[in-house]
């Protein structure tokens, strides 16, 4: 909003005649009423926003769930839709309960938030409950990652751990470490207490959502081991098709849709002019965020059709979709501060990143049913040095505050102090989500809690463990079905 309009009746006594106190008292007290309605509609407005964007970010939870659903065999789809709806219901009462406090209550040494337990004294001058629905669908979404890399195989105890444990505590520390004003590597630190004097740059989340999720993913199915079946003794792969790529494309909608709350809605506020009495504002940066994120994922698309089609000989759809969703993670951290062209080099690159991780997962044995692990980590990681390239000056002072000589992209004249932030915030949410849910999931594993029975995974946990299938259908490698057909047909 422009500077707030200002009134004194000494002022205006001079000018109106007879009775000018009492006429000049009138006017300003008028003044003012429009004044505090004009503050009240700004107020509205944003929380408006950041409402909507809190619902577009949270449809990405069906998304999430489609594209999980038809990422897996038919026999585990109602496992894997109810760990995503327990994502978001075990996710909100955690993050209600601790989640938040640790991610945005005050704090003194940076590294973590000591207030706000419950939503004790809230909301406070600097946030709404808006602004806690808006951070809770970004928790949930990190634990959303999670379930896709350890689907088909985990005991569904283990989701209700593992999720309560992401969201209340090691996502929120993380998101504290780089979004809140007191982290001890947020870009919106005093200059002087600013690391390498400029902060680590992840804007909407490439590193503290998607890597979080990616790395945790990583670290669960490294512990239980691949799926039955997914390897021969030789360690050739051998692919186990999710069984619906209609479901696969519907979620891979879903979730483009809804990373327009996710990007731009970072923002947080819309009302907020650059240059007063001018159409250039934060509406503008919003809707120049929606287009890089656009131009990034569209891009990715493309490359991975090509590049898949080049490797495999086929036009696969599912890993277009993949592809796509790629692209995101990586400009998410950059979305805001990046030129149009440079978000079509993010797309470009974070395509052969998928590409690449996928071949290296296959080489070392890795099974990811969603690759959620090569694309949210990898894909989430390249997003992170991709900021440290191209961030342009002029965006990264209209984001995080104008300070002279502050640190952007190396490849835009801005030196290698914020490539350097970038690097430091790969390794220490690597580590931490490492060494956190690394340990946890190591703890169920000895604790008999993480993966099923073989008996269990061979006949599929729709069966075994939530009363029968969600629909009537039969995987390809169903072999009691096979059997039966074989039966019918032997004369």
């Amino acid at each position: 909003m422009s500077a707030a309009l200002t009134c004194s009746a000494a002022d205006l006594s001079s000018l109106l005649g007879p009775n000018a106190t009492a006429a000049a008292e009138y006017i300003c007290g008028q003044l003012g009423t429009v004044n505090n309605r004009f503050t009240d509609a700004a107020f509205a407005i944003d929380n408006t926003y950041l409402l909507f964007s809190s619902y577009l970010v949270f449809s990405m939870q069906l998304g999430f769930a489609m594209l999980c659903a038809g990422s897996v065999r038919a026999k585990n789809t109602m496992n894997i839709i109810l760990t995503n709806v327990l994502d978001a219901a075990a996710g909100g009462l955690f993050y209600y309960l601790f989640g938040y406090a640790f991610a945005f209550g005050g704090s003194s040494e940076g590294f973590i938030g000591r207030h706000n337990f419950a939503l004790k004294d809230f909301p406070t001058l600097t946030s709404d409950y808006s602004f806690f629905l808006y951070q809770w669908a970004f928790a949930i979404a990190a634990a959303g990652i999670t379930s896709g890399s350890i689907a088909e195989r985990t005991q569904f105890v283990a989701y209700l751990i593992y999720s309560s444990f992401l969201t209340g505590f090691v996502y929120p520390v993380v998101s504290h470490w780089f979004w809140s004003p007191n982290g001890w590597a947020s870009p919106f630190r005093s200059p002087e207490h600013r690391l390498f004097g400029t902060g680590a740059i992840d804007f909407a989340g490439s590193g503290v959502v998607h890597m979080v999720g990616g790395i945790a993913g990583l670290m669960g199915a490294l512990i239980e081991g691949p799926r039955r079946g997914q390897f021969e003794k030789s360690g050739r792969a051998i692919a186990l098709r999710g069984h619906s790529a209609s479901l696969v494309v519907l979620g891979t909608f879903l979730l483009w849709f809804g990373w327009y709350g996710f990007n731009p809605g970072s923002f947080a506020k819309i009302l907020v002019p650059y240059e007063p009495g001018s159409s250039y504002g934060q509406w503008s940066r919003i809707g120049r965020t929606a287009v890089t994120t656009t131009l990034a994922g569209s891009t990715a698309a493309l490359t991975t059709l090509f590049g898949k089609r080049l490797l495999s000989g086929h036009w696969n759809v599912t890993d277009v979709c993949n592809g796509l969703l790629g692209g995101f993670a990586a400009i998410t951290g950059g979305c805001s501060v990046v030129e149009l062209w440079a978000a079509i080099v993010c797309g470009f690159v974070a395509a052969l990143v998928l590409i690449g991780c996928n071949k290296l997962a296959e080489m070392v044995q890795y099974d990811d049913p969603l690759e959620a692990a090569q694309l949210h980590g990898g894909c989430g990681a390249w997003g992170l040095i991709f900021v440290g390239l191209f961030a342009k000056e002029k965006y990264v002072n209209e984001v995080y505050g104008a300070t002279p000589g502050r640190p952007y992209g190396l490849f835009m004249g801005g030196g290698g102090k914020l490539l350097g932030a970038q690097f430091v915030q790969i390794l220490v949410i690597a580590g931490w989500v490492s060494a956190t849910m690394g340990t946890l999931f190591f703890i169920l594993k000895k604790l008999d809690l993480l993966r099923i029975s073989e008996k269990d995974e061979m006949a599929g946990m729709d069966m075994t463990r939530h009363g029968g299938f969600a629909y009537m259908y039969y995987d390809n490698d169903d072999e009691s079905h096979r059997a039966t057909q074989l039966q019918r047909v032997d004369p």
